[in-house]
């Protein structure tokens, strides 16, 4: 890779020297102090692990494993017969073997608290392959999304056209249905392959008395013991989810007359309203936190499957309704839904004898967390809060999930299609606990009595995260070599910022740096934390384009709770979050 050629005409090339990666000068500072004579020794190795990466408890024999972990490279001549030169230190330091989470935490959450205690990965119509209104409804996103560590996967129920079957697909839409049974088989299959743990199915109902008892039959054949059903009666407090581990849970509203939601007709102009689109080459900025009330009232209910709409209906209809369903149906459902009678106030009431799943509309949390902020906090440390994307969002978009977790709701729920800066930040949040799907809430979202974290209150500094962006590299390798530029090599530049409360947000960007394969910004960067435990570190990697928008060339979420200090080799994900092969960002992260 010394040098490279673009064609500019039939008769002219311009020719780029490329040169191979080098270690900044920092790294080489760095390893003058723990080296001698150009040779790092096992002890050094050790020293360095304990001072510079904050492991404090490595032992000669962690440092000699990092060595070994090096001997595929011996044929570089990294090794000398005493230890490692900088050559091998470097490749050490931006290998696999170093990332910025540990990989042998695992699950580390206590996780015996209620399920009421966590953050919960959640998916939006689990169903959809693509759009909410045209799409194909199939079973391949919803083993995709359990795959992925997904823990709660909506199905939306529905008559066949013959009225003696049951059938998934979003509702007075023209997507295609796909029949519940396959999509009961496959979670079965697959519940468990990234996660012990439970994995709840929320249904939203639309059957008759006749279809509920057909889909109880097949609910209790395909799941039998994995069926956790604790009858019909609600429970007075969640399981937690070590007691639940290989369970399946059904959650839904008390059943309801066929049919009662609500005809919305759908208007092809609507379906450029949503925001994030996944159409975007790389998403648009994540909605800021400033001016919830803006647009509030543009964005009131517009459901197509009338979600919010059917959760209005008081107590006492749902009481007479239940007298015309399936009593084995309403035995499966473990975790009651719906909103009681009266209004945002009466929602949150905190039943002592019995907990509940709360759904909300992205837009209704919104309104909602301006006079209710704390009531939705004390809430959530007893019951579940479901928050689900507005209706006009027909691309498959998203929101902004912080809103939710910084007031405790625990099922966020996000369209996992719909690529986008807010699914990435979904991403980061979950790739904490193991990935197991479950993440415990801070200790401040669960305390009761006066102390209710009022998460817009004036908070001081816990702590400062001091980034360090020293470089990139292997975008040579993993995409073609006229991906960012036709006459030339890109110009790369780093984005890195927090999200989290409002008073965290930020985000910051690197120079750019022209025609070059392997950017070395070496930039510093440092984040002010008020509420570190609900903060994730956004990094993304952006081409610089004169004439048209900047390429995408990378992004990672990462939860700061989680954050490993030291020099970190960053390994960076495409626009679908799917792992590249050879980019990685060799990064400093340091608590100050």
């Amino acid at each position: 890779m010394s040098k490279q050629s673009y064609r500019v005409c039939f008769c002219f090339r311009r020719r780029f020297r490329m040169a191979a990666a080098e270690a900044p000068a920092d790294i080489k500072a760095i390893f003058d102090e723990y080296s001698e004579n150009g040779v790092m020794s096992v002890d050094q190795m050790r020293r360095f692990l304990v001072e510079v990466q904050k492991e404090e408890n490595s032992t000669l024999e962690d440092a000699q494993a990092v060595m070994d972990s090096l001997h595929e490279l011996k044929h570089l001549n990294v090794f000398h017969k005493r230890g490692l030169n900088l050559e091998g230190f470097f490749k050490y330091l931006f290998g696999d073997v170093n990332p910025p989470l540990n990989p042998k935490l695992g699950v580390h959450h206590d996780m015996n608290a209620p399920l009421s205690h966590y953050f919960i990965y959640t998916g939006h119509n689990s169903y959809l392959t693509g759009n909410q209104l045209s799409s194909d409804c199939s079973d391949v996103p919803i083993i995709n999304a359990l795959h992925k560590g997904v823990r709660v996967i909506e199905l939306d129920i529905w008559p066949n056209s013959t009225k003696d079957n049951i059938n998934v697909l979003h509702g007075r839409t023209l997507t295609t249905p796909v029949e519940l049974l396959k999509c009961l088989k496959s979670i079965k299959e697959h519940a468990f392959t990234a996660s012990e743990y439970p994995v709840v199915i929320t249904l939203e109902d639309h059957l008759t008395p006749d279809l509920q008892a057909k889909t109880a039959e097949m609910i209790n054949q395909t799941f039998g013991d994995m069926l956790f059903s604790p009858g019909s009666e609600c429970l007075s407090e969640f399981p937690s989810p070590e007691s639940l581990k290989k369970r399946v849970i059904i959650s839904t509203k008390p059943p309801k007359e066929y049919l009662k939601a609500k005809d919305v007709k759908i208007q092809e102009t609507d379906s450029k309203k949503g925001t994030d689109s996944a159409a975007e080459p790389w998403g648009k900025e994540v909605k800021s936190f400033k001016g919830f009330k803006a647009n509030l009232d543009e964005d009131k209910d517009d459901d197509l499957d009338g979600e919010g709409d059917e959760d209005e209906e008081d107590e006492e209809e749902d009481l007479k309704s239940q007298q015309n369903t399936a009593p084995e149906y309403r035995r499966l459902i473990a975790i009651h839904a719906g909103k009681g009678k009266g209004g945002m106030a009466d929602w949150l009431r905190v039943d002592p004898d019995k907990v509940r799943r709360l759904s909300l509309s992205e837009p209704e949390l919104e309104k909602a967390v301006i006079t209710y902020a704390k009531d939705i906090v004390r809430f959530t440390q007893k019951n579940l809060l479901r928050v689900y994307p507005k209706g006009i969002r027909f691309d498959s978009s998203n929101y902004n999930p912080l809103i939710g977790w910084m007031h405790g709701a625990q099922m966020v729920a996000f369209n996992m299609q719909g690529y986008g800066r807010s699914l990435w930040l979904m991403h980061g949040m979950f790739r904490a606990n193991g990935g197991c799907g479950y993440v415990k809430k801070p200790d401040f979202l669960l305390k009761g009595g006066g102390e209710v974290f009022d998460p817009r209150a004036t908070l001081p500094v816990k702590t400062t995260l001091r980034v360090t962006v020293y470089m990139g590299e292997g975008w040579y390798y993993d995409f073609r070599h006229t991906h960012f530029d036709t006459y030339s090599p890109p110009d790369f530049y780093a984005r890195v910022g927090i999200a989290g409360v409002p008073a965290d947000v930020v985000m910051k960007k690197t120079k750019t740096l022209e025609d070059n394969w392997i950017p070395t910004w070496d930039e510093v960067f440092e984040f002010p934390l008020t509420v570190p435990e609900l903060a994730l570190l956004r990094i993304e990697v952006h081409e610089y384009d004169m004439s048209e928008k900047d390429d995408f060339a990378g992004q990672i979420s990462l939860p700061i709770s989680e954050l490993r200090e030291g020099i970190r080799a960053v390994p960076l994900h495409s626009h679908k979050g799917v792992r590249y092969n050879s980019v990685k960002l060799l990064m400093r992260f340091q608590f100050i």
